[in-house]
């Protein structure tokens, strides 16, 4: 078995140049994906200033009269990570119109929620858990919401440049909910849009978590959990 990327484009130069039967021709092939020097690969991630993205160009030179075939796929990259690194994190929280922060000058109706997440150091791959109690509120709930966000930090000729862009929005609760009953929080994080968080000297991708609860007039009040993914 061949194992370096030039060995296989000789390689199949080769089979293409003697051995081209009409049909269809099928080459089982592997190769190592390994970083050059002291780079680093990442995990495969789609976002909105920051993407890494990994694939696989196949070019068919043909007679000067007949156009190039060229096809590129990508492919996905998910690398585990150890458990050791992490500790799960159990958080209970509690919100009133008292421990809100940049609260603009405008009258919230008197209201507590409590509740838990299960971890705020997740696995990737295994769904995000918790649980929300509405003890009371003095203003009847239109809906309470369950959003994810990503959170990216590149580099640039005036410093660094911070952006939030939401992932998913997840409805949790929906009218006025019955008070004093839990109500879980379950939600799955989406392949391509999340990753492993990140932090190297370039940028950085990080995720928070927000719950988001409506009131019928509209009025918005908003809980934010920062979170950090791994992979195992």
């Amino acid at each position: 078995m061949i194992h370096d990327l030039n060995d296989y484009q000789e390689f199949f130069g080769f089979l293409f140049s003697y051995f081209t039967p009409a049909g269809k021709l099928e080459f089982p092939f592997e190769v190592p994906l390994e970083p050059k020097g002291n780079k680093k690969l990442y995990d495969t991630y789609h976002g909105v200033f920051v993407n890494i993205q990994y694939s696989i160009k196949c070019e068919i030179k043909r007679s000067m009269l007949s156009k190039d075939m060229v096809k590129q796929l990508e492919f996905v990259v998910e690398q585990n990570q150890s458990k050791t690194d992490y500790k799960r994190t159990i958080v209970n929280f509690e919100v009133t119109p008292n421990t809100l922060e940049n609260v603009k000058e405008k009258v919230l109706p008197n209201f507590k929620l409590t509740g838990r997440l299960d971890t705020v150091c997740c696995n990737i791959s295994e769904p995000f858990t918790g649980e929300l109690i509405v003890e009371n509120s003095a203003s009847h709930i239109k809906s309470i919401e369950l959003q994810l966000v990503r959170v990216e930090t590149c580099g640039c000729a005036e410093g660094y440049a911070r952006d939030a862009t939401e992932i998913q929005n997840i409805q949790i609760g929906d009218g006025n909910v019955c008070h004093n009953i839990p109500i879980p929080i379950y939600m799955i994080f989406p392949r391509l849009f999340t990753c492993p968080t990140l932090v190297t000297n370039n940028f950085k991708v990080e995720f928070e978590i927000n719950i988001v609860m409506t009131f019928s007039d509209d009025n918005q009040i908003t809980e934010n959990f920062p979170v950090k993914l791994f992979r195992a």
